[in-house]
């Protein structure tokens, strides 16, 4: 009798190795732990002012091959060491993608892309590409989609983000509450940021919702609130929002609602209708604009890879192209690099 009440609709439940043994595979390194220290911190000033300069959150859509995604991290590596006085370069290291209706969801959930589902194996590997990433020197940035992940690779994550699906979601909202890393917040798909605001002040506070515990426990999580979020601005459904008059209306609103006025722009997404030419306009808008006294804006964020453009998943992996995405177009590691030169 009890088949027809419980788990009616689940196929299965498969036990999966609780973070703590997934951590001891792939550890934390002193280097690592060292960078991640630091730029938290560099993160932060910058939110609060008291760091002038520009953040940068740069690099694929998604990760879906290590391999690409370390060659990429060198490059951007170089240039940040170059830059590093003009601006603090994050790689955007994200491996969990929000589908709008159904797709691959990142490399976390189908490391291997052909609907196999071997989390374990995702949550292993999403590890040992942040660590490799780190012992470069190169801080890392990744959207926190599943509210169960951060246990299993928030230590390794030196800024986050919650999407424009999920900032209105009261478990992330709390979720984000007790992240030890900075967190930036997206406008929704409509392009609104009533509900980005919102969940900054929610995020603020304390809060105590269920959780688990680093050895996988069904847990009382009790938050102390985060004090370091920002918000992000992506564009939406009624288009752009990186104009100076809008920039300049948010961030009152933002200082009203007793938040930091700080604002970061995705040149991505609604502001680039999804076009990834169309970043390089956006980019260099928005820096000319912090070059004109726009002290509000934070910094920005791009979609970038080691080629052009994108690709749909072929049947047979082998004929993926390296360095391109398989979901967002992204602008070429050769544009990205030129582009951030000439802005400093």
């Amino acid at each position: 009798m009890n088949d027809k009440i419980t788990n009616v609709n689940v196929e299965e439940l498969s036990l999966l190795a609780n973070p703590e043994t997934i951590k001891q595979a792939a550890p934390l390194t002193e280097k690592a732990a060292e960078v991640v220290i630091q730029s938290r911190q560099e993160i932060a000033d910058i939110i609060h002012g008291n760091d002038s300069r520009p953040l940068l959150i740069v690099g694929p859509c998604s990760i879906h091959d290590p391999h690409a995604a370390i060659d990429y991290a060198k490059k951007l590596a170089q240039l940040r060491h170059d830059l590093q006085k003009e601006c603090l370069i994050v790689m955007r290291v994200y491996f969990e993608k929000p589908r709008t209706t159904l797709g691959w969801k990142g490399l976390i959930n189908d490391p291997d892309m052909n609907q196999s589902y071997n989390i374990e194996k995702g949550l292993q590997t999403a590890r040992e590409i942040l660590v490799q990433i780190l012992e470069l020197g190169l801080p890392t940035a990744s959207e926190m989609l599943d509210t169960i992940v951060p246990q299993y690779i928030a230590d390794l994550v030196c800024w986050a983000s919650l999407g424009a699906r999920t900032t209105e979601s009261q478990p992330h909202r709390e979720m984000a509450s007790g992240l030890s890393m900075p967190v930036g917040f997206k406008n929704a798909t409509n392009g609104d940021i009533s509900v980005a605001i919102n969940a900054m002040k929610v995020a603020k506070h304390h809060h105590c919702f269920l959780g688990t515990n680093k050895e996988g426990q069904i847990s009382y999580v009790k938050t102390k609130g985060n004090p370091n979020c920002h918000l992000i601005l992506r564009g939406g459904s009624t288009g752009p929002n990186f104009d100076p008059i809008t920039i300049k209306s948010y961030s009152k609103e933002l200082i009203e609602s007793g938040l930091s006025e700080k604002i970061m722009i995705d040149c991505s997404h609604g502001n680039s209708n999804k076009q990834h030419i169309n970043q390089l306009s956006v980019f260099n808008n928005v820096m000319y604009q912090r070059r004109n006294g726009s002290d509000t804006i934070l910094g920005v964020m791009l979609e970038s890879n080691l080629h052009a453009g994108n690709q749909s998943i072929p049947e047979n992996l082998s004929d993926l192209e390296y360095g391109v995405s398989v979901t967002d177009e992204c602008m070429s590691w050769e544009t990205t690099e030129d582009i951030i030169r000439k802005a400093f």
